[in-house]
């Protein structure tokens, strides 16, 4: 006998009882995944993670920070790789997005780019040994979407065009928690972000490269209420003289010390210049933690 139509719509209406949270499926994760950790502390809120120059980066790749090894490159994304604009009130906003770019995505990551570099590093399958494709192959591999825009400066045009990206982008899959990866400079857009009334509520989570920051933006963060947290990755290599590694450990210490139940993780490489985090991040790790942060 048929069962009632309205039976039937009322039963498709009911989520599935236990239903899996969203998670990124692995992708070469044997490839990408942090392979030593040579300290840890804070109940692994703190890691040292053994960065060896022969197994990677002269081993991983065949013309050495120019173009790693194949294996570690899948280019199903080149296919789905859209270079976009938007024009947001006075604002034309240029960016490349790969997966779910119409909408209904589960996921949004954004690249915020550092100074002297663009949005084409964020889609480059071959540099940075090929972890820029390994993010945009877990996005598109798992109903998400990975934008790499392009800025005016770092300063307010900047953060105002990041910001009007986010808003749109949210506004398109509404259900989507915002992750930014911020590239060294790219950082202090990100904070500007953070203090954002309308930002703020968006983001799943905040992803410092290298980062320029100060004690001001872990004041900030420390100061928002248990609900409003944001899990923050900060990493870094101990050959970095850039941007230097002592004063992030130091604030990320002092937020541990201030908010001990804070969601803040710090990676240190062992060795490496500046920019080193863009070779060396476990993408699928660090966002699989912040969604389980975020309950998602």
């Amino acid at each position: 006998m048929k069962r009632p139509a309205l039976v039937i719509a009322l039963c498709l209406s009911i989520p599935a009882f236990g239903a899996e949270p969203y998670r990124l499926a692995p992708f070469k994760d044997e490839l990408f995944a942090y392979q030593v950790i040579l300290d840890s502390a804070y109940d692994g809120a703190y890691r040292e993670v053994e960065y060896n120059r022969p197994r990677d980066l002269y081993a991983r790749d065949t013309v050495r920070g120019e173009r790693v090894d194949p294996k570690y490159v899948s280019l199903i994304p080149d296919a789905a790789l859209d270079d976009l604009s938007v024009k947001l009130g006075r604002r034309t906003i240029r960016y490349y997005a790969v997966g779910k770019v119409a909408g209904g995505a589960k996921a949004i990551v954004i690249f915020v780019h550092g100074f002297g570099t663009g949005r084409d590093t964020g889609i480059n399958d071959w540099i940075h040994g090929g972890n820029f494709n390994r993010i945009m192959n877990l996005m598109m591999r798992n109903d998400g979407v990975y934008l790499s825009p392009s800025l005016s400066n770092f300063s307010s045009e900047g953060t105002a065009e990041i910001r009007d990206l986010v808003l749109f982008t949210a506004a398109q899959s509404p259900d989507a928690p915002v992750f930014l990866a911020c590239g060294s400079m790219g950082a202090r857009i990100c904070w500007r972000l953070v203090r954002d009334d309308a930002v703020r509520p968006l983001l799943g989570g905040l992803i410092l490269l290298d980062p320029v920051m100060d004690r001001g933006d872990m004041q900030f963060a420390a100061g928002l209420d248990a609900a409003s947290r944001i899990p923050i990755l900060i990493t870094g290599s101990r050959e970095d003289t850039v941007v230097g590694w002592r004063s992030q450990r130091d604030l990320f210490i002092a937020m541990k010390k201030a908010v001990p139940d804070y969601p803040i993780h710090y990676v240190l490489f062992s060795a490496g210049t500046h920019g080193l985090s863009f070779r060396m991040i476990d993408w699928r790790e660090t966002l699989n933690w912040m969604l389980e942060v975020k309950g998602r």
